[in-house]
């Protein structure tokens, strides 16, 4: 029987080549969105997966989809790729804009990660999967919300990798630098990612996917509570 995996965001640039990773591994893929359930659907029906839609800083929205997939059994991968940033200079960045960018990385983790734990726990096989940004451990101006979100994450990482460790579950980030998107490409031009990059080019979706693809993987069966960069030198 196949493993199950969920990937939040999965309906994103880097999440839907998680995806098709994950799906091409022979993986039984939970594709989620949030307002784009129909990219989602589609991306779902190519890769003989499911689709769902929900915003994970609800908490009680997320539980009730959640109950429903873990009806057809547990899932045993679970990659958090959901997140969002919104950027301005701090002195100049709302409350709204901070509690956002916050609580879709950190509340978005809990609610989706807490009622697939005990599911997958009582597998005692696992992967938790979070992707995170290399701005979390270089900085970078106009994110400190953003900086202060995925950052969270790799402290969580490594206190959850702890906890399940002897549950033969493994928790870790996927750190991906400047990928190859509408969001990077109009944010850097092409000098300033030579500049950046000691590898002198953006990163691609698959590089990201490929990096996750080995963590779900029995191949890492021994790896947890680490933060794997993607990122072409940058760190």
């Amino acid at each position: 029987m196949k493993k199950r995996a969920l990937v939040t965001g999965g309906s994103g640039a880097i999440g839907s080549a998680i995806c098709c990773r994950l799906a091409a591994d022979g993986f039984d893929v939970v594709v989620h969105a949030n307002r784009n359930l129909e990219t989602a659907q589609r991306l779902a029906a190519g890769i003989g997966g499911t689709a769902v839609a929900f915003d994970v800083v609800d908490a009680q929205a997320s539980r009730a989809v959640l109950n429903a997939v873990l009806d057809a059994g547990p899932i045993q991968v679970l990659v958090n790729n959901a997140g969002m940033h919104d950027d301005a200079a701090f002195p100049g960045m709302t409350r709204a804009q901070w509690d956002r960018v916050i609580a879709v990385a950190i509340d978005g983790f809990y609610n989706v990660t807490h009622p697939l734990s005990l599911p997958m726990i009582r597998t005692r096989w696992g992967r938790i999967i979070n992707i995170t940004s290399v701005t979390a451990e270089i900085g970078n101006r106009g994110q400190t919300n953003y900086a202060a979100a995925k950052g969270a994450l790799h402290a969580i990482t490594r206190s959850l990798a702890r906890e399940l460790g002897s549950r033969g579950i493994t928790v870790n980030c996927v750190s991906p630098g400047l990928i190859d998107t509408a969001t990077t490409a109009a944010a850097f031009d092409e000098s300033a990612i030579k500049r950046l990059v000691p590898l002198q080019r953006a990163g691609t979706v698959d590089d990201v996917a490929h990096a996750v693809s080995f963590l779900a993987s029995d191949a890492a069966s021994y790896i947890t509570g680490q933060i794997v960069p993607v990122n072409g030198g940058m760190t």
